[in-house]
């Protein structure tokens, strides 16, 4: 059996456990997982909350950080336990001292969780909003249909969440119904009509959904395209 280019000897204890490096480098290795776990955490925090799931970057990292840490040492023999182990606990370590920080200091629970984001205010969507959350108009669109609605009037707000999901306050049911931009069906599957010259009646902006009496050369958010409001949701 061999490793490298040197042979191994089967369960030669010192190998096992603290390899042949000079003690002094589990210091490095203290100072190496340090630096990549806070890395780790900052890619993480930058890269979308949509692509991960319900997991928050801090868990994400200390899944990937452990899952990494333990895999090596079960089949490298070149790769000592005791590395292995240091490594383990100081994710584990920097974990929980993160973890304690989130609790206690808001500007490191928004660098590290972020900030709920304001998608839809009645009915107008937030087009700031969906681009810091990076999200796309169909991506809100898919997750409110999910809640049997037709047209944004029904939408009173909706959340981008610190876990990724998206969250909403929808009209009471009783309530008059608000027209709308409406979003059913999807429009992959038929592309909203356009308000024809003339048209008499609220319509909505396809950029924002921003409705309004009569169609105008052009929306406050700059869309151009207008299309016929819906006010019934079950319409």
């Amino acid at each position: 059996m061999s490793a490298g280019s040197q042979d191994v000897q089967p369960f030669d204890w010192q190998r096992i456990f603290l390899g042949d490096i000079d003690p002094l480098f589990l210091l490095e290795i203290v100072f190496r997982t340090s630096v990549i776990f806070l890395w780790l955490v900052f890619l993480l925090r930058i890269s979308g909350k949509r692509g991960l799931a319900q997991l928050s970057p801090l868990e994400l990292a200390i899944v990937i950080g452990l899952g990494s840490a333990a895999g090596d040492p079960m089949f490298y023999p070149d790769v000592p336990l005791v590395h292995a182990m240091l490594v383990l606990a100081l994710v584990v370590g920097l974990q929980r001292l993160l973890a304690h920080l989130v609790i206690h200091s808001e500007r490191v629970e928004t660098f590290v969780e972020g900030v709920p984001v304001e998608l839809v205010r009645d009915g107008v969507i937030q087009l700031d909003g969906l681009e810091r959350a990076k999200l796309s108009r169909e991506d809100l669109f898919e997750t409110v249909r999910t809640r049997d609605v037709r047209q944004l009037g029904q939408v009173q707000r909706a959340y981008f969440e610190q876990n990724g999901q998206l969250s909403f306050f929808l009209r009471d049911k009783e309530a008059p119904p608000v027209p709308g931009l409406p979003i059913v069906p999807p429009w992959d599957v038929e592309a909203p009509p356009l308000a024809p010259a003339g048209f008499a009646g609220a319509v909505a902006c396809l950029s924002c959904g921003r409705v309004q009496d009569t169609p105008q050369a052009q929306c406050v958010c700059g869309g151009h395209g207008w299309t016929p409001a819906r006010t019934d949701p079950l319409g």
